[in-house]
């Protein structure tokens, strides 16, 4: 039986890395797409996005076979429980990315806009976040997790500042106003990510430690 159960953990851990790596791609050319009004790029991101949701389905079905199957107990029993919830924060990351190829689109064909310089710096905080978290689940660290969530106040600085950058722009220039809304949308979805990376960090913890830190200050 042990050796039956290590095998399926180890094949979960494949899946979830899988999804991982594919919502990362695609936060990554959605911002690429972005920044260069790439609406060829941006709808494969929206089309990649069903590979995701499959592979989410996957991952779920995966966890409840191994609960009814093996009765898991401890740390294994940890571990397909926070699969379970970073399965759902990857697949939420993937609809954020989507919806930011969405805006694509629809910035190439509006009035033109400058994008504020703070999205690029929070995109990539936000990507290395990504990046981190999903390290933290393959190398089972709870210090980079921690450390994860301890970023996620630099994000929600670049937000607020493209936030009052938006409300200037609309007061200077209310012509632009439909795609200044749009990129303030943007700056939402990105920080939505960053939050989802952090929720995935603070389920890596759980995982190792068994210690719940959600809703809990960083130290």
């Amino acid at each position: 039986m042990t050796r039956h159960i290590e095998r399926q953990i180890d094949h979960l851990k494949e899946k979830i890395l899988r999804v991982g790596t594919l919502v990362e791609e695609a936060f990554s050319k959605s911002i690429t797409a972005l920044i260069n009004r790439d609406t060829s790029l941006a709808q494969r991101v929206m089309s990649s996005d069903e590979e995701i949701d499959r592979m989410e389905v996957e991952v779920e079905e995966e966890c409840l076979k191994i609960l009814a199957l093996y009765q898991p107990v401890a740390a294994d029993l940890r571990f397909v429980v926070a699969v379970l919830k970073i399965n759902n924060d990857l697949e939420r990351m993937g609809d954020l990315a989507r919806n930011i190829a969405k805006r694509v689109p629809q910035l190439a064909a509006g009035a033109p806009v400058d994008l504020p310089p703070e999205i690029r710096t929070m995109a990539m905080l936000a990507q290395e976040m990504v990046k981190q978290s999903l390290d933290s689940v393959v190398n089972a660290d709870p210090t980079l997790a921690r450390q994860v969530r301890e970023e996620d106040d630099a994000v929600d600085a670049a937000r607020q500042q493209i936030r009052r950058r938006i409300l200037q722009g609309i007061k200077a220039r209310p012509e632009q106003l439909e795609n200044l809304l749009r990129v303030n949308s943007v700056s939402k979805h990105i920080e939505r990510i960053a939050d989802m990376a952090t929720n995935v960090a603070e389920d890596v913890i759980y995982m190792v430690e068994g210690d719940i830190v959600r809703h809990r200050a960083t130290d």
